[in-house]
């Protein structure tokens, strides 16, 4: 029973570490580093590093800078994006150093669980920012950035007190994360459209279904009405017609 139970605790503090690293990395380690120095938190030998005064002070001073960073629209994407380069490969070594001394075939392999679980957290977060940040009051972008810090905080407290609580609620958290991805991508990729469509490029397609060209909506037939009528006039030509007409529809 104790076996299981060390199993459990050592899988829940690997993938912990690993998903939390992804929303704030620097709040992981301050946790652990301090927990771990306190005797709060008995680390393995892979992450006893964490304990370093040294290291505790340099997570202390940069989760103090992500804290007002984060709380900046526009300067929290740019954040982000930049710590697409840290967060993962810090959740990939977290994974590998919690499973403890094992062999190094295991340590890789919790590498890479533990740097695709930071990567899913990690894109969940960025993307649902960058959609926040298009409402132009502040308050929203604050109260996310606030919602992930005691996310992270709460998710290691469960982790390391209640293991088995905190993998089903992990589960839940990939689900959602599987359910709710493509859809983020989706809305991201049409506002980086509407961006290039400003500066010259072609409008974006919409975000609606594509229209079902033999039973149109009563608005996409107005505006097919009003392509023709411009066809018909020279205001635009055959080619231009046709585009427009394709993207109308979602062709």
């Amino acid at each position: 029973m104790e076996a299981y139970e060390s199993m459990i605790a050592t899988l829940a503090l690997t993938l912990g570490a690993s998903w939390a690293s992804g929303i704030n990395l620097y709040a992981v380690l301050l946790v652990l580093g301090l927990g771990g120095a306190t005797g709060h938190v008995e680390l393995p030998v892979g992450l006893e590093i964490l304990n370093n005064p040294l290291v505790i002070a340099a997570a202390g001073l940069m989760y103090c800078v992500e804290f007002f960073a984060d709380k900046i629209p526009g300067v929290d994407t740019a954040w982000d994006s930049i710590h697409t380069f840290v967060r993962i490969p810090a959740g990939a070594m977290l994974a590998a150093g919690a499973v403890g001394d094992v062999a190094p075939v295991m340590e890789l392999a919790a590498a890479i669980v533990g740097g695709s679980l930071a990567t899913t957290s990690h894109a969940t977060k960025a993307g649902s920012r960058l959609l926040i940040n298009t409402s132009p009051e502040p308050v929203t972008n604050w109260g996310a950035s606030f919602f992930e810090d005691i996310l992270v905080v709460g998710g290691l407290w469960t982790a390391l007190n209640h293991p088995a609580l905190f993998l089903v609620l992990l589960v839940v958290f990939i689900l959602l994360a599987i359910w709710l991805l493509p859809k983020l991508w989706r809305l991201i990729k049409y506002m980086l459209q509407k961006i290039g469509a400003f500066l010259g490029g072609e409008p974006p397609l919409p975000l609606e279904e594509p229209a079902d060209p033999n039973n149109p909506p009563l608005s996409v037939v107005f505006e097919l009405e009003r392509l023709s009528a411009l066809r018909a006039s020279g205001a635009i030509t055959e080619q231009e017609y046709i585009a427009a007409k394709r993207r109308l529809l979602g062709a």
